[in-house]
């Protein structure tokens, strides 16, 4: 249940952030986002804000971890980081509304990890993925299934 209302949050602001942020302020033409959003002075990518925060998160020591992840990665390090993540990719691409779980184990400790089917939630996403030179896929619609999004935290 815990990880049901972490991607709850989640998925609230990146669906809020890429349709009232991102696509409004490009429809506006008052910028963009863009994947050099720091060289170019835009706004980041939405996948790019979900890492971003993922690593805030990680960086607060809580152990709570949150990434992106896909089966067809723009870049290798969104890839399944084992089998268990390239297991839950594959089952959410295939029933998108039950997430996959389950209990692992690093060193000494264990973990709760959930993967959420990650759709394209809004025209940027779809565009972004559609036209990137290292896309593997270039046919993604609205609310496709894209990858995931992994959420774990250490359980007792």
């Amino acid at each position: 249940m815990v990880a049901e209302y972490i991607h709850a949050i989640i998925q609230a602001d990146r669906t809020i952030y890429s349709t009232h942020v991102v696509e409004r302020l490009q429809d506006l033409k008052v910028t963009v986002a863009a994947e050099d959003w720091k060289a170019r002075r835009t706004l980041p990518l939405p996948a790019q804000m979900l890492q971003m925060a993922g690593q805030e998160v990680q960086g607060l020591g809580l152990g709570l971890r949150i990434r992106l992840a896909s089966l067809g990665p723009i870049y290798s390090k969104n890839g399944p980081a084992d089998q268990f993540e390239r297991a839950g990719l594959e089952a959410v691409a295939k029933n998108p509304r039950k997430p996959y779980t389950g209990i692992i184990t690093e060193g000494d400790r264990r973990y709760f990890k959930a993967i959420f089917a990650d759709r394209a939630v809004s025209m940027a996403c779809v565009a972004c993925h559609n036209s990137h030179d290292l896309s593997t896929k270039r046919d993604y619609k609205l609310y496709d299934v894209m990858g995931g999004i992994i959420i774990s935290f250490p359980v007792q």
